[in-house]
């Protein structure tokens, strides 16, 4: 489109995230050191770094510590040492504690809120001169006429929903690199057509996800113990759904409680939501709870793969960075000290061999050499074993690390992609949940609006269907229309329209998580960027 205004520069990164930022600080820094002017510019959806951040988050501070070496005499916002970690298994009404797996010993690390920290970084990169562009959404990859990637377009803005131009229509932009970053986090949707495009996932299994969904709660002063970090597994998941909770208590009263769930569960009556907010009932959750008030509310898709799922991480003109890669580790529960390692990885790659505008498969080779992938390879076996139920997994996974220390002579394989996970609902009987209270458990669309989601509603919807009778002709049909329960916005609606049924998308409660592109059954619904901006705004989640 001739009518898009152009700009250059040497390294595009699509998404303001952990590993984005580190990227774009690392090539600065290099940038100085070497006096050799690098352009950096950062596109993000988010109408501002940070908003549409959300993670548990316990961080590591390794690779921040390589990052940015002097960051424990600035004013970044990692505050809270982790002190104390516990392990839970749940029935009911009861706990008992088991031993906490080495993973998940979190000494020395620090219980944060990572919009925050990524808020901050985005001003330490804007210091040496990286420009980013909040409220920008990257919804079209660019190539050259051989085939590479070129760069990247933002949306128009000001669409209509007929597809019509508004009043205060504005074409996108167009930015050209030699290198464009795909850092979007998990399961973007720019990263989806690049795997497609050049078979990046030809020599890996599938990506596995789960679901996270988040509250941030203020709690009672005299039930708050700063550091204090309780994970659980167990109640109320049944035993072949892989799952847990987390729960961090940082600074100010404040806790942040969760609850994730795998996205190869079968029981086409299972909500992730309704799951979490019947467990902040249990006695041993709920003590931390009472007296204090929910202040905001949030869900993201994770990747759980781990080594056998990763793409190829090059293609002619840009690399995959952090969680759109698949960086993340599972029974560490983290991905951040990860994707910010891919990062400075990234931009010490590119630095090197700047002018080659071809593809850096060297990339590939300086994360293999690197500790981040090594950490990664000696848990590949952990989430993988949970196929065979719950006490086995874990009587595995403790042989797995203990005995062979993540070395055994094999690698265990993924079952299948979590879309084709779910059984007919004919094999299960509907679950029943509790009325949430309003006081402990909410009801979605309260929740919602406690995510700061917003979307300009006269704009074309951002969740399209491939084929406008799936929903009901199959979902309905053979699963009683899953995407009603495992959305935890309450997206998806059946309604009867002229005696008829058919699926309405409230798109504007869309919190961004992704999980509809992964879980639909039939691969029917596609997430594409909204108009700029759009979206959740999680404060301090």
């Amino acid at each position: 489109m001739s009518n898009r205004e152009k700009m250059e520069y040497d390294v595009v990164i699509v998404g303001g995230g952990p590993s984005g930022l580190a990227t774009a600080i690392k090539l600065k820094q290099l940038s100085k050191e070497k006096n050799k002017d690098i352009s950096v510019c950062i596109l993000e959806k988010g109408s501002e770094i940070g908003s549409h951040i959300l993670s548990g988050a316990v961080i590591e501070t390794k690779s921040l510590s390589e990052l940015i070496p002097s960051w424990e005499e600035t004013d970044i916002p990692l505050k809270t040492k982790a002190k104390k970690d516990s392990f839970l298994y749940l029935t009911k009404e009861k706990s008992y504690k088991l031993p906490t797996p080495p993973q998940m010993n979190n000494h020395g690390n620090y219980i944060i809120s990572l919009g925050k920290l990524c808020s901050w970084l985005g001003q330490y990169a804007e210091n040496l001169g990286v420009e980013i562009y909040p409220g920008f959404a990257a919804s079209e990859i660019l190539f050259n006429s051989d085939g590479s990637v070129s760069g990247v377009a933002t949306n128009d803005m000001g669409i209509l929903k007929d597809g019509n131009k508004g009043p205060n229509y504005e074409p996108g932009i167009e930015l050209l690199a030699k290198q464009t970053i795909f850092s979007e986090g998990c399961r973007g949707h720019l990263g989806k057509i690049l795997m497609n495009k050049f078979d990046l996932n030809k020599n890996n299994q599938n990506q596995t996800y789960a679901i996270g969904i988040k509250e941030l709660w203020e709690i009672d002063p005299k039930n708050h113990n700063a550091g204090e970090i309780v994970h659980t597994t167990g109640w109320p998941l049944s035993s072949d759904t892989y799952g847990g909770s987390f729960l961090y208590h940082f600074d100010k009263n404040l806790v942040s409680i969760g609850f994730v769930i795998g996205l190869d569960y079968k029981n086409p009556y299972l909500s992730p939501y309704e799951e979490f907010q019947q467990f902040k009932h249990h006695p041993e959750i709920i003590k931390h709870l009472k007296g204090g008030r929910r202040i905001s509310y949030g869900a993201r898709a994770l990747n759980e793969g781990g080594t056998q799922s990763l793409p190829k991480l090059t293609f002619p003109g840009g690399l995959l960075i952090g969680c759109e890669a698949g960086f993340l580790n599972v029974p560490k529960i983290k991905g951040t000290h990860l994707a910010i390692k891919s990062g400075i990885i990234a931009a010490e790659t590119i630095f090197e061999d700047i002018d080659n505008e071809n593809e850096l498969i060297k990339f590939s080779k300086n994360i293999k050499n690197s500790w981040l992938y090594k950490e990664l390879y000696s848990v590949r076996n952990i989430r993988p074993s949970f196929k065979w139920g719950f006490w086995k997994a874990l009587a595995y996974s403790a042989v797995d690390t203990y005995f062979f220390r993540g070395r055994a002579p094999w690698t265990l394989k993924h079952k299948h992609s979590d879309h084709e996970a779910l059984e007919n609902k004919e094999k299960y009987d509907p679950i029943k949940y509790p009325k949430p209270d309003g006081i402990i458990s909410f009801d979605r669309l309260t929740n919602v609006s406690f995510s700061g989601t917003n979307h300009e509603e006269n704009q074309p919807c951002h969740l399209q269907l491939k084929d406008v009778s799936v929903p009901i002709k199959i979902n309905f049909n053979r699963y009683d229309n899953p995407e009603t329960r495992y959305c935890p916005a309450g997206v998806y609606e059946i309604v009867e329209k002229d005696n008829e049924k058919q699926l309405q998308i409230n798109a504007q409660n869309c919190v961004h998580c992704k999980t509809c592109d992964i879980k639909d059954p039939t691969q029917n619904i596609n997430w594409v960027s909204p108009q700029g901006g759009g979206g959740p705004n999680y404060q301090g989640m």
